[in-house]
């Protein structure tokens, strides 16, 4: 194999979204570096069963329905 063209190998700490945290190896970042996740398995609702809010920012979703809300969907 060719030395050097793998990446570094290194331990960091990943925070969840409630504040736990653990260590595990990773090439993200450097050594000793937090990964903040955003969406976890704690907070998403694939993993609890939740539902999701849609937001619409660009008003796509509500030009769309009133489009085709005589439609009877």
């Amino acid at each position: 194999m060719k030395s050097d063209i793998h990446p570094d190998y290194h331990m960091i700490e990943i925070k969840m979204t409630d504040g736990s945290t653990y260590r595990t190896r990773s090439t993200w970042g450097k050594q000793g570096d937090t990964l903040s996740l955003d969406i976890d398995p704690l907070a998403h609702p694939a993993w609890t069963g939740g539902s999701a809010k849609l937001m619409d920012t660009g008003g796509r979703v509500s030009r769309f329905k009133n489009k085709y809300s005589g439609l009877g969907f």
